[in-house]
């Protein structure tokens, strides 16, 4: 009998497209070739879809991030084999509705958000991770921590800064700002991997922060500063019908003097470290499993999501956001937490396989 037929999905036409490329070079690697044929497409930043064939590898080098090359430069065999077809913009490879599963390595608007699960919806392919909605909500951090507040999980205070607002009535949004209190972080709604958050002390840098923010997202967050350590959870969906299961909790340190978990924290070297478990009492780090357990059920999660705390110097629990495509390389954080839970990363791929194999398409 033929093997199961794994497309691996990567790239993307958004800031972190590079990100996407990172994790998908750690997926290709892990995936089982015995037990799986794997088809790798890319999606290049200027939106053409390209199949390739063959190991791929994508890495940060000498500062540089990685890219989904059309020339093939990035996605040619080692052999020489003619392993690119670039497909024009808007023209989906034909082999992407005739894979058992999808692995859907993508961060951020056009990818994340709802967008390609929807396309794979209506193909009726399976896929690896979180449904249109879900993905559509975790994408939106507005939406999204209205959703957790009226799940009755504890969010920080925040502001909505649309774009009309703040060209037609920047002085109203500024006033409801400052109602948040000095220092505050802004950041797009539509964005992760910490692409465009700043931190404003001031209107002036709160002007400047909105305008960075804004080079991704028109839609704006800013949020209260809340002091507390950074403690993280992984979730994972059961295979059977079990509830998700929560990982150890770990706690995010940023070297190096950053203010905060910002893109180079995250992504080069020495510039993170991670510690787990965290060092947090026990009954905490319960609660904590708890409520990410919870997040992910409110948002109606699959497959695997990440969700962020913050944890006070008072003992309070305040829930920062929920990732429902995490960072996936081997080094980034939802995959560490599991390895400290006993599932190493090649395990964490072929469960969210299995998981994916084993999810009918439709509603569900």
């Amino acid at each position: 009998m033929s093997k199961p037929r794994v497309a691996v999905v990567f790239g993307g036409r958004n800031s972190e497209h590079a990100v996407s490329l990172m994790g998908a070079g750690s997926v290709l690697e892990a995936i089982d070739r015995s037990k799986y044929e794997v088809v790798p497409i890319g999606i290049a930043q200027d939106g053409r879809w390209v199949l390739a064939a063959g190991d791929q590898r994508y890495a940060i080098e000498d500062g540089k991030l990685p890219v989904v090359d059309t020339s093939g430069a990035e996605l040619a065999l080692p052999s020489g084999e003619a392993a690119l077809v670039a497909y024009e913009p808007g023209s989906i490879p034909v082999e992407l509705g005739t894979v058992d599963v999808v692995f859907p390595v993508m961060h951020g608007p056009f990818a994340e958000d709802g967008t390609i699960q929807g396309l794979l919806e209506m193909a009726g392919v399976r896929y690896v991770g979180s449904g249109v909605l879900a993905s559509a909500v975790g994408m939106d951090k507005a939406y999204m921590k209205a959703i957790l507040a009226a799940a009755g999980l504890p969010v920080g205070p925040y502001v909505v800064v649309r774009e009309r607002d703040w060209r037609l009535d920047k002085d109203r949004v500024v006033k409801e700002v400052e109602q948040l209190g000095w220092p505050v972080f802004v950041k797009p709604a539509r964005a992760g991997s910490s692409q465009g958050i700043s931190k404003a002390h001031d209107l002036a840098s709160l002007e400047t922060a909105v305008e960075f923010a804004q080079a991704h997202d028109p839609k704006v967050l800013v949020e209260a500063a809340i002091v507390g350590r950074e403690i993280e959870c992984a979730v994972l969906e059961s295979l059977g019908d079990e509830p998700p299961a929560a990982s150890t909790p770990g706690e995010v340190l940023v070297e190096g003097g950053q203010e905060f978990f910002d893109f180079e924290a995250k992504y080069y070297p020495d510039q993170m470290s991670l510690t787990v478990p965290a060092d947090i009492p026990a009954e905490t780090a319960e609660e904590l499993r708890a409520m990410a357990v919870r997040a992910f059920e409110a948002l109606g999660c699959e497959g695997l999501s990440r969700v962020d705390f913050f944890y006070t110097s008072d003992g309070r629990l305040i829930l920062n956001e929920i990732n429902t495509m995490p960072g996936f390389t081997s080094l980034s954080v939802a995959p560490q937490l599991w390895a400290a839970s006993g599932l190493t990363y090649a395990q964490l791929v072929e469960r969210l396989i299995q998981l994916a194999l084993g999810r009918k398409a439709g509603l569900r």
